[in-house]
């Protein structure tokens, strides 16, 4: 980590954590205890982003399409993700951690969603990397969703149809007053973004690793970082004028 620069790293960091089953797979051992050895990555990964100085960090932790896995594991899950987010509260109150979630609350169990709640109550007052988890979670779906509550507005008078732009169609997101993401991570070796933030990720820098998340560790976070502070990013710009003048995610894809 001392090879990198500081000012240069993602204000926001995203990751699609996969890879649970196929690391527990390779070892003979049943799928939970792949998540079981994931969540110690969680919990390692998220630590050491707010020891950096990452602003935002959002995990892809459940999504939409998951609800299909067999019975049995859903709700070895839903059990593992009350347990961390109950364990984890002091350890964010330490670190001065913001809790979120995003994605279909509706979806979850009663009793996750009252954890849920507690977390994000006790950790509001922290000002320190915002942690957002991504549970039950589709892209299409929030996108249905915003365009659905922008067209309620529009025929009650609230918004009128010429301001709906892409700021204003930003802010009817999941994912409102957080900036889009700088950098993607992918473990495991599969290319694909699996319908996870497709509106926000329009300039995001990919990166996509062998490395199945159980043993994704500081030394892979790391070597991603450096990987992301070689790139130039220029959000349709020359090189020179990036060189030039500079720019921000922001200037493209919020109208204000």
């Amino acid at each position: 980590m001392h090879k990198l620069t500081k000012e240069n790293l993602p204000r926001h960091l995203a990751v699609i954590m996969d890879g649970n089953g196929r690391w527990a797979k390779q070892r003979m051992l049943r799928r939970i205890v792949g998540h079981q050895k994931g969540v110690e990555t969680v919990r390692l990964i998220v630590e050491e982003c707010s020891r950096l100085g990452i602003s935002y960090l959002t995990l892809f932790a459940f999504s939409a399409e998951n609800w299909l896995r067999p019975k049995t594991e859903v709700k070895a899950l839903m059990a593992l993700l009350k347990k961390y987010i109950r364990s984890e509260i002091a350890r964010m109150m330490h670190n001065n951690i913001r809790f979120n979630v995003i994605g279909d609350r509706g979806e979850l169990p009663v009793d996750i969603n009252r954890v849920i709640d507690d977390a994000i109550a006790q950790t509001a007052g922290n000002s320190g990397m915002l942690l957002t988890l991504a549970l039950s979670y589709g892209a299409r779906q929030e996108i249905v969703h915003a365009a659905r509550q922008i067209a309620i507005d529009a025929a009650s008078g609230k918004i009128a149809i010429d301001d709906i732009n892409e700021g204003l169609f930003s802010d009817y997101l999941y994912t409102t007053r957080i900036p889009e993401p700088d950098f993607l991570i992918r473990t495991s070796g599969e290319m694909r973004i699996s319908n996870f933030l497709l509106w926000q990720l329009a300039y995001t820098e990919l990166y996509f690793t062998d490395v199945n998340w159980p043993d994704f560790d500081k030394n892979e976070l790391a070597k991603a970082f450096r990987d992301y502070q070689s790139r130039e990013r220029r959000f349709g710009k020359t090189s020179d004028q990036v060189q030039v003048g500079g720019t921000a995610v922001g200037d493209i894809t919020r109208h204000r």
